[in-house]
């Protein structure tokens, strides 16, 4: 019973010597392949640090997209505030002129607008590339989230200041203007 089935089949001429060689090999280079039972696999190791690598990346691609979402939610919130809260300005004949990086531009408004705008009771807007009014409190919510979209926006505290310094000094009554 030393003979295996191969040798059988060898002496009883079912198959050749090629054949023999062709099956061995292909036996061979399958054990090859398999990694052997206890051994520590060397590409294991790379393996953890590469999936612990691409988990990383994933996780900061994910944050970076989560960003993305935060500030364009944050930009449609201004774009619905301003856009539900515009002031009219139909009729408005009083140019009403201030700095839009570092450029003068001017926006025609009513008087009354004109002197709240001054007063620091309204304040400009960015809408696309148009201008528009709105309220104070509406302007302190879009300063709120980005200032970017407020243009022009002067303080009520300083207009009163402004006022209030000269109130001790009392105007002849000669002077001639």
């Amino acid at each position: 019973m030393a003979n295996s089935l191969q040798d059988q089949l060898l002496k009883a001429g079912l198959i050749d010597d090629k054949q023999v060689r062709k099956v061995k090999k292909e036996q061979f280079n399958k054990q090859k392949q398999q990694p052997k039972k206890g051994a520590p696999d060397p590409n294991h190791r790379h393996l953890k640090e590469e999936q612990a690598r691409r988990a990383e990346r994933d996780r900061e691609l994910n944050r970076q997209k989560n960003e993305q979402a935060e500030r364009q939610a944050i930009q449609a919130q201004i774009r619905q505030l301003i856009e539900s809260n515009l002031l009219s300005r139909a009729g408005g004949e009083a140019p009403y002129q201030f700095a839009d990086n570092g450029k003068v531009k001017r926006l025609l408004v009513t008087e009354t607008q004109r002197g709240q705008l001054s007063r620091g009771q309204l304040a400009i807007v960015r809408l696309g590339d148009q201008y528009g009014l709105v309220t104070t409190p509406v302007a302190e919510k879009v300063r709120a989230r980005d200032e970017r979209w407020l243009v022009c926006c002067n303080d009520a505290q300083a207009a009163n200041n402004d006022d209030d310094a000269y109130a001790d000094y009392k105007v002849p009554d000669d002077l001639m203007w």
